[in-house]
């Protein structure tokens, strides 16, 4: 399996270059086809819900939805204009017709994200979304759970900056989990271009089998080591897991996605609070 087909979140937020960058970089690298996608926000939708199904009642203010619907345009031809840039700084225009290599597309749709991005993540290998200073804050982030949770498909979480490398060298966070493992083949295009693999893992590892990891790993002809690591009292395991990848030089961290309260903290709570823009590793997480 290879990597044809990549979607893109593109919000226009703080994140949005780094997450543009990393997904042109991803196209180019595989040939792959990317298509941008932002999601304007409904605000009609959204006034009728917070009127209780009654848009009369939310018709009311129809004034104000037409300004905001203007200001929500404008920011979606700002994004256009910005990802269109992103596109020629790395030689791929917009909507080059025809032709081998990779291709590169926008997608402009009105809704509400945390729904039409899983939708459409489904027609794509891999989905690339960004991670701002303003989604680390909280607690989680709707697109990006309801996406890894939804869409059946690898998600990429980019930095708000292009990181000097990617994929070269990769670190697998390994507990022996169905998530973990199919994180592993969703990255295999990744393992097998990398310069060197390794596999984390923290504390007991009688069911993981690191050592059947890396001979499974061998078997497709990437080498990997195992690097064991104590857990450590009064850290949590995110933490430990991102530090430990970081020590390895590591510049993508491959790891089964959750859908309960302790992942959710890891990724997007106080365990990676210091490693935000440039130095955040990127996360390449399945469910």
């Amino acid at each position: 399996m290879t990597i044809r087909t990549i979607l893109a979140g593109a919000s226009g937020g703080t994140a949005s270059e780094g997450t543009s960058d990393l997904a042109l970089t991803l196209a180019r690298r595989f040939s792959a086809h990317l298509e941008a996608m932002h999601v304007r926000t409904d605000m009609r939708e959204i006034l009728t819900v917070a009127a209780g199904g009654d848009f009369m009642g939310a018709s009311a203010t129809g004034e104000w939805i037409d300004q905001m619907e203007q200001e929500i345009g404008t920011n979606a031809a700002k994004v256009k204009q910005a990802f269109a840039a992103a596109a020629l700084r790395h030689d791929l225009p917009l909507n080059k017709v025809g032709g081998p290599g990779p291709s590169v597309s926008f997608k402009d749709i009105t809704g509400l994200s945390s729904i039409s991005v899983p939708e459409r993540a489904r027609f794509f290998d891999l989905v690339v979304l960004g991670r701002s200073e303003r989604v680390v804050d909280r607690t989680h982030s709707d697109v990006i759970e309801q996406t890894l949770l939804h869409s059946g498909r690898p998600v990429l979480l980019a930095p708000a900056k292009m990181p000097k490398a990617f994929g070269e060298v990769i670190a697998i966070g390994w507990d022996g989990s169905p998530q973990a493992a199919r994180a592993i083949t969703a990255a295999m295009p990744l393992l097998r271009q990398a310069q060197r693999v390794f596999v984390i893992t923290i504390g007991d590892t009688t069911h993981s089998d690191p050592a059947a990891l890396v001979a499974y790993l061998a078997r497709h002809d990437i080498t990997a080591t195992h690097r064991s690591v104590a857990p450590a009292a009064g850290i949590g395991l995110g933490k430990q897991l991102l530090s430990s990848a970081c020590e390895e030089g590591a510049d993508l961290l491959v790891m089964g996605g959750y859908g309960h309260a302790p992942w959710r903290e890891f990724l997007f709570g106080g365990a990676t609070q210091e490693m935000i823009g440039e130095s955040l590793l990127p996360l390449f997480l399945v469910h």
